[in-house]
């Protein structure tokens, strides 16, 4: 069974960083204003918890839920979104979050084989609850539940992922 041990320190805040640049290369796609963006939080918060304490994904999936819920591991990830972010649009930021989940892809294709497809499926499953989260119209009520930008984002993690 691979754990954290079997990833350099740079692969695993990567890994790390995964499940937020996940919803945020879809809530960038579309950003609909502030209510918007708490729900879509919200609801990536959800699945990190679920994660977390049901263990249901696997043993990885649960690893990387419980140093993201940590202080330490929160700083990191919110590091790798402000080096995405850095001087970009939001089509930039978008592609660069997507690129950034492509390596994590790759990584875990070469290191963790037997759980790579969990681990990318649990990331492909969190983008599309936070594409879900929050629907167009006034205040998210109303509208299409995923619109086109967000959808296009999905297909672009989906290919970045190999899922």
């Amino acid at each position: 069974m691979t754990s954290k041990a079997d990833f350099s320190p740079a692969e695993w805040k990567k890994i790390v960083q995964s499940p937020l640049l996940a919803g945020f290369a879809v809530s960038i796609a579309d950003p609909n204003g502030f209510i918007a963006h708490l729900k879509e939080a919200f609801a990536e918060a959800k699945m990190l918890g679920e994660a977390k304490a049901s263990g249901t994904e696997g043993t990885l999936v649960k690893s990387i839920a419980e140093e993201l819920m940590t202080s330490a591991g929160r700083a990191e990830a919110r590091e790798g979104i402000r080096t995405i972010a850095a001087g970009a649009t939001s089509d930039q930021m978008k592609d660069r979050a997507i690129e950034q989940l492509k390596e994590v892809a790759a990584i875990l294709d070469a290191k963790a084989p037997m759980e790579a497809a969990t681990i990318k499926g649990w990331l492909g499953k969190i983008a599309q609850t936070v594409a879900e989260a929050s629907g167009d119209g006034f205040m998210g009520f109303g509208g299409a539940r995923v619109n086109d930008s967000e959808k296009a984002a999905l297909a672009d993690i989906e290919q970045a992922l190999g899922t």
